[in-house]
């Protein structure tokens, strides 16, 4: 048993979806989660200057002594972290892996749809991460960079006339290619679930990242006799910006209001 928290790290607030479901499947861990709120997004950063916020992330969340990562951020995840993760002495675990992953089980004609930002999309990982699960393979991909802005903003209502317009349009594509899976390659895609499948058909699976890994990191800690085994653990929030209005907007991604407190850090000196 390990009752140390598990630290999971966004550019925003997406990640809480992440969040979310590791608190569903392991209610007794404690979650320290950060959002990089005051430079949201990284899905238009270089992938230099994206591994320097990730390593920035990381050693702010060590310092609650956590006992693994979890980068719930597609951008991240795709754009070198497993080049940094060798560098901690704990778990340090990114979506994209389990979402591959999960979509290779899943498809059934080989043609696989990723949709996520432009940094995700223009990396070659989860091409890569596919590939070598199934080599026949067909990977079609889309950035879809308003996504993240239509969500934060709260329009994630199905027949939002926003997010209706913007989604067809980005998913046109996809659909003419015959995609029978499609991996949600950002953390606040989840939330659109209803929208996208049902523009997509009900012949198309989502892969839901942030379930994914929150599968995955429950099976590693199982493994390592690591997980808590208290009855409810604890949620803390650390944003970069400001915190009065994180609560009301993280409450759409967890589905709940927000429980404890909310502080607005700086990383800069934590490198």
């Amino acid at each position: 048993m390990d009752l140390r928290p598990i630290g999971v790290f966004d550019s925003g607030l997406g990640g809480l979806t992440c969040v979310k479901r590791l608190r569903e499947l392991m209610p007794g861990e404690d979650i320290i989660y950060l959002g990089d709120t005051g430079r949201v997004p990284y899905g238009g950063k270089s992938r230099e200057t994206i591994l320097t916020y990730a390593r920035q992330d990381i050693a702010f969340l060590r310092r609650h002594d956590i006992k693994a990562v979890v980068a719930a951020c597609g951008t991240v995840s795709t754009n070198g972290i497993e080049e940094i993760a060798g560098d901690y002495p704990i778990p340090v675990c990114g979506v994209a892996d389990a979402a591959a992953a999960a979509a290779v089980r899943r498809t059934r004609n080989g043609r696989i749809g990723l949709i996520g930002t432009k940094a995700s999309i223009r990396s070659t990982a989860y091409d890569e991460k596919i590939l070598a699960l199934m080599p026949q393979a067909r990977i079609v991909k889309r950035a879809c960079p308003l996504f993240v802005p239509i969500v934060e903003d709260g329009r994630i209502g199905d027949g939002d006339p926003v997010l209706e317009l913007v989604a067809r349009e980005y998913l046109e594509e996809l659909k003419k290619a015959d995609v029978d899976t499609l991996i949600l390659g950002c953390t606040h895609y989840p939330l659109i679930a209803g929208t996208i499948g049902r523009i997509m058909g009900p012949q198309v699976a989502l892969v839901d990242s942030g379930a994914e890994i929150a599968a995955l990191v429950k099976g590693r800690l199982e493994r390592e006799d690591a997980l808590a085994e208290r009855r409810k653990g604890t949620c803390s929030y650390f944003v970069t910006d400001s915190a009065e209005d994180f609560a009301q907007t993280a409450s759409l991604f967890l589905g709940v209001p927000v429980e404890g407190s909310v502080k607005r850090v700086t990383l800069g000196e934590a490198v």
